[in-house]
């Protein structure tokens, strides 16, 4: 069997960084760590129908920055700010009660859903948890994130499908998903779809084009004054 490694994982520091930026030694790490899991689940329930893609977190000794990345941003912001509002007061009243912490919120909207492994795995369990055939609603988000502009896809859903008595596993793909090609820019995302038959995994890969400038200017090579060609050299006096 092969070693099966998350492809946002494999590609961290080639080209994408971390979801959670802070440092923290001991059982201050353990903290927060188990706070930044418990603030996604919290997020991911609370902003179910706005099309969340992802969550970030920064951390400063009495400062949290929370970005949330979502298709439907007007609806988490409200009218005026309200709702935005609403949802601090409910994070500083779960996670920060008698804390001398200030919160701050961020929402960032994503210009394109369809792009998106973790948008794309929520319609596709909502769909199965409304009942709709499996094999239908794996067809039509393929048809989606292709029409998109991506240059591959590949759906895996696990579990008791259409309510079978034995579970099973299927996979459907389009395009090519370079999984070895650290340039590769695949979007990665697992949901769980809860049905009256139990629980079905969704697993969604979206190869978006490879990546060539991820390195900051500081890290990228230039061509130093003893490998140039003479040619190109200035004349000495």
């Amino acid at each position: 069997m092969g070693h099966k490694v998350n492809p946002k994982v494999f590609r961290l520091s080639t080209i994408y960084t971390w979801d959670s930026k802070w440092f923290a030694r001991g059982k201050q790490f353990v903290s927060s760590l188990k706070e930044d899991v418990n603030i996604r689940e919290y997020l991911r329930k609370a902003l179910r129908d706005v099309g969340l893609d992802s969550i970030g977190i920064d951390r400063t000794p009495k400062r949290v920055t929370i970005t949330i990345r979502a298709a439907k941003p007007g609806v988490i912001i409200g009218r005026a700010g309200a709702g935005i509002e609403e949802l601090k007061k409910k994070l500083s009243k779960e996670f920060y009660r008698g804390q001398r912490v200030t919160l701050n919120i961020n929402v960032e909207e994503v210009t394109r859903p369809t792009m998106s492994a973790q948008i794309i795995g929520d319609q596709i369990a909502r769909e199965i948890e409304q009942r709709l055939p499996f094999r239908r609603s794996m067809k039509m988000a393929i048809e989606r994130v292709m029409k998109g502009g991506a240059k591959g896809v590949k759906l895996t859903l696990s579990g008791r499908l259409n309510g079978s008595e034995i579970a099973r596993t299927e996979t459907i793909a389009n395009g090519s998903i370079p999984l070895h090609n650290l340039r590769a820019d695949i979007d990665f995302a697992r949901v769980r779809a809860n049905t009256i038959f139990g629980v079905i995994g969704v697993k969604v890969w979206i190869y978006r084009g490879d990546v060539f400038s991820a390195l900051p200017e500081a890290q990228v090579p230039t061509e130093s004054a003893e490998h140039r060609p003479a040619s190109s050299r200035g004349a000495r006096s």
